[in-house]
């Protein structure tokens, strides 16, 4: 399992013998308005650029590590595969210096209904320069709003980012045919998020669009 600092972070608290087991809780987000007040420049030496149709394996291994590839290609072929080349229109990198895709995500339309962020992340080794934020900016700067993302509470750091564009927490206790892990979830977060980052997550009720939406399949389409 890599490194990340959020693996760091539950290890430091004496939570790594649970990390793995509740890097499986759903955990859901919506935005109806963006704080601006997040939004940030790339930094120098990095540049965005679309995913090309040769570089679907190396998408695959920046949004996940190789113990997940498969589970991605799944999704990739039950969700994606039909709207290819709406898919490759949207899949965004951050690269380095060199061209090297080292972050990852999109804005998808899921269940073709709801606006949704697809596969947030950043390689470990560059978390940190705040690629992460330059990334959201430039996918939710002209985003048609409101937009919901799922992740997992072992996903601490990518939490309090959301919640920093104005993401906030939904409390109801099932999405679709998913059930929501945020009750169980709190309390692994406020050890691992510094005080005021965990005072000042919000919450709010799903909307009708996304609690309708995620009834029109069961296989979960973000």
């Amino acid at each position: 399992m890599y490194k990340n600092q959020d693996y760091a972070a539950f290890h430091k608290n004496g939570l790594g013998d649970m990390y793995e087991k509740i890097g499986s809780y759903n955990i859901f987000m919506q935005c109806d308005t963006p704080n601006k007040n997040a939004f940030c420049d790339l930094p120098d030496g990095y540049s965005f650029r679309l995913c090309r149709r040769d570089e679907l394996e190396v998408w695959k291994r920046v949004v996940v590590e190789e113990q997940y590839v498969d589970y991605v290609t799944e999704w990739y072929n039950k969700v994606y595969a039909k709207h290819e080349d709406e898919f490759f229109r949207r899949c965004m990198f951050v690269c380095n210096a060199d061209g090297k895709p080292v972050a990852s995500t999109f804005i998808w339309r899921s269940y073709g209904q709801i606006n949704t962020v697809g596969w947030f992340r950043t390689l470990p080794e560059y978390e940190g320069k705040k690629l992460g934020r330059a990334l959201l900016t430039k996918i939710l700067i002209n985003a048609e709003y409101p937009v919901y993302l799922h992740t997992q509470p072992t996903s601490a750091r990518a939490i309090k980012l959301y919640s920093d564009f104005g993401f906030r927490l939904i409390t109801d206790p099932i999405i679709g045919y998913r059930k929501n892990g945020l009750t169980e979830s709190l309390p692994y977060l406020e050890k691992v998020l510094p005080e005021n980052d965990y005072a000042g997550l919000k919450y709010t009720e799903a909307n009708n669009a996304l609690l309708d939406a995620a009834l029109l399949n069961e296989f979960a389409e973000f």
